[in-house]
């Protein structure tokens, strides 16, 4: 593997965000089918994902991270897919988390196969891990995910993961109205004084497929308001660090916290300091982009230098703000061509 200078160079995009946060999907393949990223009614038996020869390997995984912690890039969170189906997922932390500059490598799952893997993911240099949990009940639990996937195993991989150190531990719900908002107090109930950082993500329009209806969004604010008279009330927390998509609210009484991720009611598209990588190489600026670059044929063509160059410029030129555009712009004007599936980009 060429080397890659170290001095780290600023990277601002056309409205002054800065590079900070590369989310990649290192494979596209899921064992769910979540109605919100990978719906069973498009995604079935005989879909087609990638052939293991199409994904990134380690090493190219590795070359570019390089280059995007010398960008700027502070964190790297690992996405599918379901990351933990990926082969060799614990040797590419391992890589990865060796890498001079990198301050936080996070990992996305649904849960599944977390309590096997926790110990060894720990071990080889995972900071943290974020696992997704839509309800408790099965039921309910299992319309969400599409396969009829039991809550039971999740648990038990969240229980493995706090006892591997992976922290800090947070639990991400998408909420969808007339599907499992009834779950949002009991999901708040169960998490609180735990320690872990239970997330609120409203329904959004992400990609072509998931037959997306503002009238399923339940707005952050009614979650909030639910959670306040049901349980306990809640106060607003300051931001942990710059670019933080979740707006973070305690508990009065000092007995944890919740995040709202309110990208359809409140976009945060001014403080996005993130970029996606799919697992067969295509960096997309924006959750909500149609077009993609492709950063293997850079990789394999130009090396490192060709990377840099592409991020860098790639970067340079970014001015997305879907989001915010979203409310006042007609949608064929703010996202004219098919946008990407988040099953590619890892959400």
């Amino acid at each position: 593997m060429e080397p890659i200078p170290q001095d780290r160079i600023a990277t601002r995009d056309a409205r002054g965000r800065p590079l900070r946060d590369l989310r990649i999907s290192v494979i596209d393949r899921c064992n769910f089918r979540c109605t919100y990223c990978l719906p069973a009614d498009r995604f079935g038996p005989g879909h087609a994902f990638l052939p293991r020869e199409s994904l990134l390997g380690d090493d190219e995984l590795e070359t570019i991270v390089r280059v995007a912690v010398r960008l700027g890039v502070e964190k790297i969170r690992l996405t599918g897919g379901e990351p933990l189906l990926r082969p060799g997922i614990v040797g590419l932390v391992e890589r990865l988390a060796a890498i001079d500059g990198l301050t936080d490598l996070a990992l996305t799952t649904n849960g599944t196969h977390l309590a096997r893997l926790a110990p060894a993911l720990a071990a080889a240099g995972l900071s943290r891990v974020t696992v997704s949990l839509d309800a408790l009940d099965d039921e309910t639990f299992g319309r969400m995910n599409g396969v009829g996937a039991k809550v039971q195993p999740v648990l038990e991989g969240i229980d493995a993961a706090a006892r591997a150190g992976l922290s800090p531990l947070k639990v991400n719900m998408v909420v969808r109205r007339g599907v499992n908002e009834g779950a949002i107090v009991p999901m708040a109930e169960r998490f609180r004084g735990t320690g872990i950082c239970l997330r609120f993500i409203e329904y959004m329009d992400v990609g072509e497929t998931n037959g997306w209806r503002a009238d399923q969004v339940v707005p952050g604010a009614e979650i909030v308001a639910r959670i306040a008279a049901s349980i306990h009330p809640l106060v607003p927390a300051a931001p942990s660090r710059s670019g933080e998509v979740a707006r973070r609210w305690r508990y009065a009484d000092g007995s944890g916290e919740i995040g709202i991720v309110a990208s359809i009611s409140e976009p945060f598209c001014g403080t996005c300091n993130r970029a996606r990588l799919t697992a067969d190489g295509s960096l997309f600026t924006c959750l909500f982009a149609s077009r993609g670059h492709d950063v293997r044929a850079a990789l394999r063509r130009d090396g490192a230098a060709g990377v840099e160059r592409l991020l860098s410029e790639v970067w340079a030129g970014r001015d997305d703000r879907y989001s915010e555009l979203r409310g006042t712009t007609p949608l064929q004007q703010v996202a004219p061509a098919p946008k990407v599936e988040m099953s590619r980009v890892g959400g």
